[in-house]
């Protein structure tokens, strides 16, 4: 006869994850719980609550590399656990940064002789990069302003509207020897695979104490005008900044027209007021795709560029990098140094731990010179409208965001997608196809109602319509839509 045993709710074995207590029970949200929990178990319950994120290969919302090769994987886990902030204990990968900075400052064209080491540093992100380069200007512009005897109370900054919006993004090792390995794999990393932020400016401006100008957008130029930068331009303006890959449509700035008309007024007015170029997006692309395009050091007013290296650089999130003219350009005094095997190693950083056109669509924001994306908008918006395409474009998988432009350009609403190395033509076309199918539903629908009173359906008399069938349909589903996705995002196991 066999003996039935039941587990007691002491056992830490677990041999079926899904059936086991720890699965079933609900765990505390925000405090740590009384009792451990097998580590199969935790798994599980992150692993599930993971699904529920967004494919990273169909966010097309995103300039972020999402797809890299196997040996970059291998390298990536084998120094995954490596803080080469202590460049003591991890020489070599303070050594790959070095190299790295160097080849970029060369790809940049930097006026550097035969043997002179560049001047620059691995960032988080270009988020980092940007605070970096605007210190670093302001610091200069003070000290250029007290030798004068001159007040150096009140630093102003110069960018378009449509300056980068970007999120915080964590270093590790992995990602500069990754690049690094990029780098050396092929002397054009981007053409390796085929080519298929305002808030950042913000913080700087408002964490260092400097006033924000931007140049205003207008319809139908949705990118810094330069001749209007360059009339913010005061002599309490410590840079003005451009962008090479507009977030917004991908455009590329006129850099090579703001240094001539910035050089006139600098020669005119006796100042000596440079430029910045946030090449987040563009740094990496336009050197490959655009090499007569001038942008970069070979611009004498431009004194520093960012660039993303986990954007068209091709590594995951999140490595940036800040590249300076000379040095002459970073002030010394900003500067820490620190010994390692010997030698003097200088740091500069804030962290310490490290498509076609589809039916109704018009395709007139993105510009040939620029960062692989496409920007679009519908033909007529009398009916839906591109925040509508975007969100039944989410059934179907795709993160296509929908956005209106800076001011004064608001009334435009675009899409835009983000072309990366990943967004195969296969995914192309079922993008395209997904697209007209959303458009097609949406041409049943009723036109979208203006809100009288608060009320959506509201008749100008006050009156409340009686919903057609069809009205009544969609109601429902959006309805039962909404419930679904309630029940999701609950701990709830059925």
């Amino acid at each position: 006869m066999v003996l039935s045993k039941t587990a007691s709710q002491t056992d830490v074995s677990v041999h079926s994850t899904f059936a086991s207590r720890y699965v079933r029970d609900a765990l505390p949200r925000f405090r740590m719980p009384d009792n451990s929990i097998p580590k199969e178990a935790a798994y599980q319950i992150i692993n599930d609550e993971l699904m529920l994120d967004g494919n990273p290969r169909l966010n097309l919302a995103s300039f972020v590399t999402t797809w890299m090769e196997p040996e970059c994987d291998k390298l990536i886990m084998a120094a995954i656990n490596k803080n080469y902030v202590d460049m003591d204990e991890y020489p070599v990968t303070t050594e790959l940064q070095n190299r790295c900075v160097n080849m970029i400052a060369h790809l940049f064209n930097a006026p550097l002789g035969e043997s002179e080491a560049a001047v620059g540093v691995g960032t988080v992100g270009s988020s980092e990069a940007i605070m970096l380069a605007g210190l670093a200007f302001k610091r200069k512009w003070q000290n250029r302003r007290k030798a004068e005897g001159k007040p150096y109370d009140k630093p102003n900054i110069v960018t378009g509207a449509n300056v980068q919006v970007r999120s915080l993004l964590l270093t590790t090792p992995s990602q500069t020897i990754i690049f690094f390995f990029l780098l050396i794999l092929a002397s054009n990393p981007v053409k390796r695979g085929s080519l298929d932020r305002k808030v950042c400016w913000e913080k700087f401006a408002r964490y260092f104490e400097v006033e924000l100008k931007e140049v205003k957008l207008r319809d139908g130029y949705y990118v810094m005008d330069p001749k209007k930068a360059v009339e913010l331009v005061d002599e309490n303006t410590i840079c003005v900044a451009a962008i090479l890959g507009s977030t917004l449509n991908g455009e590329f700035e006129d850099v090579k027209l703001l240094n001539d008309l910035l050089a006139e007024k600098n020669k005119k007015k006796g100042w000596d007021t440079p430029i910045h170029v946030d090449a987040a997006s563009g740094g990496f692309i336009a050197p490959f795709l655009y090499p007569e395009l001038e942008w970069d050091f070979r611009l004498p007013l431009v004194k520093s560029i960012n660039v993303s290296g986990h954007k068209y650089g091709l590594v995951y999130a999140g490595i940036g990098w800040v590249i300076w003219r000379s040095k002459d350009d970073l002030p010394e005094e900003l500067i820490f140094h620190i010994n390692y095997l010997g030698a003097d190693q200088p740091t500069f950083t804030l962290n310490f731990s490290k498509a076609q056109n589809a039916k109704n669509m018009e395709l007139i924001f993105s510009s040939d010179n620029g960062v692989p994306l496409v920007a679009f908008s519908l033909k007529d918006r009398s009916r839906h409208d591109e925040f509508e395409v975007s969100d039944y474009l989410r059934r179907f998988g795709w993160i296509v965001p929908a956005y209106t432009m800076p001011p004064d350009a608001q009334h435009v609403t675009v899409l835009r997608v983000v072309i990366r190395e990943d967004f195969s033509r296969t995914l192309a076309e079922r993008l395209v196809m997904d697209v007209e199918k959303v458009l097609h539903e949406l041409d049943s629908l009723p036109p979208k109602q203006t809100k009288v009173n608060g009320h959506p359906n509201h008749h100008r008399n006050g009156t409340i319509p009686k919903k057609s069938e069809l009205e009544t349909q969609r109601s429902v589903t959006d309805a039962w839509k909404k419930f679904v996705m309630a029940k999701k995002t609950t701990n709830i196991v059925c």
